[in-house]
């Protein structure tokens, strides 16, 4: 079954327990809040009575990156920003009893960087703002990210304790999917267009739905080369089967792009890893995941009458080709770009960008590319953080090479804030995840040692 160390959960048990969630919520949606609640007062008292001692602090988490966008979207969330803020906690009060790396300076700077952005916002921002919430919005991702990063830089963790983790971030992801499928069981019965498809996501956000269950997706066809247990592969098959076509049928391409990188990322860094004999075995496995994905696609063409082949080949019903394949997001750069060269030293500061925008553009979007706004908003010092951001996991990865998730990751977390910023906890977690120093118990004759501090 699943790898669970101190934590011994049977991986059906789960599923059917996560399952009752969903099943839950769909027929009495304030149960949400409850379950929300119990969640976080579960992992808080876990990570606290146990003085994070088994990174307790990392499952809570992982668990409520996971859920986020499921609790948003069934009103559980106390306010909008909970599940960046409650990753945020949980790492800190892991710290608390575990400390970190001394390593950590690059993203202490990291996060010392976003607040002359704060400055300048105060400044720069009308009267009618509210600058609170604009700042929150933009900032709690990127403080979620340092959090995250801190925690998680050079940290050793065992490969069963990792799996625990990665378990508790895709037990939330699969109940989401769960719900939507008793909410819209059949897209036959809904009215399609080439749109973001709200109908297909009980009239939330595709964007940030395809983006959870592209993830979703990535973690389930890991598992398929990770765990090795058949009648487990087998049930991840299909829920594999089952997240990529929710993902699909939300008509935003994002995540499902972000996953196929994923996913090709995973596979050419465990294949490189893996001797002859391995790779054989992962050869069978790499044709049933294609196999699988061409039948999910199939499936879903025909549950859209087509319309998702025209959809992904960038054309309208009717089969002519749109002009902008980006729906709109190259404008958005666009002007943050001009924002950036028109004030590079400060930035035009947190929060500003989208009045710069309605102001000179007048487009009234939030921004959906990270990169750009942190050029906009934080200018010079903006560009140290990207570059802090992409740097240091590269060269933690040519010391160590052990963590062979973290291409994977770092494309995750890379892709993700290019298409739909940082309006989600998740692509922020993955990063840190990718910073990790896996243990393989069995190969690493010091995995008993003390942690490196």
């Amino acid at each position: 079954m699943a790898a669970t160390s101190r934590y011994q959960f049977n991986y059906v048990e789960l599923l059917l327990i996560h399952l009752g969630m969903a099943l839950a919520i769909y027929l009495y949606r304030p149960a949400s809040s409850l379950i929300l609640l119990g969640v976080i007062v579960y992992f808080l008292f876990l990570t606290i009575t146990n003085e994070n001692r088994n990174n307790e602090a990392l499952m809570g988490a992982a668990y409520i990156a996971g859920a986020e966008v499921f609790f948003r979207q069934t009103d559980g969330m106390f306010f909008y920003e909970t599940g960046k803020y409650m990753v945020i906690v949980f790492l800190v009060i892991g710290m608390f009893f575990k400390g970190t790396s001394s390593r950590t300076v690059p993203y202490w700077t990291y996060l010392l960087i976003l607040i002359p952005g704060i400055v300048v916002a105060s400044i720069n921002m009308s009267y009618e703002a509210e600058v609170r919430k604009l700042i929150a919005f933009n900032l709690s991702g990127p403080v979620a990210l340092g959090v995250t990063a801190i925690y998680c830089y050079y940290k050793k963790i065992r490969e069963r304790d990792f799996q625990t983790v990665i378990s508790f971030l895709l037990m939330p992801l699969i109940a989401h999917m769960f719900y939507l499928y008793f909410y819209t069981p059949s897209m036959m019965d809904v009215g399609i267009n080439l749109q973001a498809n709200y109908a297909a996501t009980g009239g939330y956000g595709p964007n940030q739905i395809s983006t959870v269950f592209g993830f979703g997706a990535v973690l389930l066809a890991m598992r398929l080369f990770t765990i090795k247990h058949k009648l487990i592969n087998i049930i991840d098959l299909i829920l594999l089967g089952m997240m990529g076509y929710r993902a699909l049928i939300t008509f935003s391409r994002g995540g499902v792009f972000t996953a196929i990188v994923c996913i090709i990322a995973f596979l050419v860094l465990l294949y490189y890893k893996k001797g002859a004999r391995e790779q054989k075995r992962f050869n069978f496995k790499i044709l049933l995941l294609g196999g699988a994905s061409l039948i999910v696609w199939l499936f879903s063409l025909a549950q859209t009458g087509g319309l998702l082949s025209n959809r992904y080949s960038n054309q309208d019903a009717a089969g002519r080709l749109k002009e902008d394949i980006t729906t709109g997001r190259a404008e958005l750069i666009e002007t943050e770009l001009q924002a950036f060269v028109k004030h590079p030293v400060t930035g035009i500061g947190v929060g500003k960008g989208y009045e710069y925008r309605l102001e000179n553009q007048d487009i009234s979007i939030a921004t959906h590319n990270e990169i750009s706004r942190m050029l906009s908003e934080h200018g010079l010092l903006g560009l140290v953080a990207i570059f802090i951001l992409l740097l240091v996991p590269v060269i933690f990865w040519t010391k160590f090479k052990n963590n062979y998730y973290f291409l994977a990751f770092l494309a995750f977390w890379f892709v993700t804030i290019n298409h739909s910023a940082m309006r989600i906890a998740l692509p922020a977690f993955v990063y840190g995840l990718a910073l990790l120093y896996i243990v393989d118990d069995k190969k690493d004759p010091v995995h008993r040692k003390r942690l490196t501090r």
